[in-house]
């Protein structure tokens, strides 16, 4: 059976463009959400005003390239790649430390 995989994507974008960025990319969460293998997303704007993280879980590597070539997240990346760069790695799972 396939490992867990966890994706962190920064998304790069000008100051001015965050908010519409943060939007654009909850929907690309959403539309994720649908898609088999989809376990979470945690989608994170930063205080430099200049990017916005999502940390999504994904049930197998396989899974995720699924997802990435799914056409309503082909859809729904198009107006985020007009306005932002961005920079996806996924990495295994690790240590959760909670307070």
């Amino acid at each position: 059976m396939s490992e867990p995989v966890v994706l962190i994507n920064v998304f790069k974008c000008a100051p001015e463009r965050q908010d519409e960025l943060m939007e654009l990319v909850t929907a690309l969460a959403r539309a994720q959400r649908e898609l088999e293998g989809f376990v979470s997303a945690a989608l994170h704007r930063g205080v430099n005003g200049k990017v916005v993280a999502n940390h999504a879980v994904w049930r197998s590597r396989e899974d995720w390239k699924a997802m990435t070539r799914h056409p309503s997240v082909v859809a729904a990346m198009d107006p985020i790649m007009a306005i932002a760069t961005f920079e996806p790695n996924l990495y295994e799972p690790g240590e959760v430390i909670e307070a």
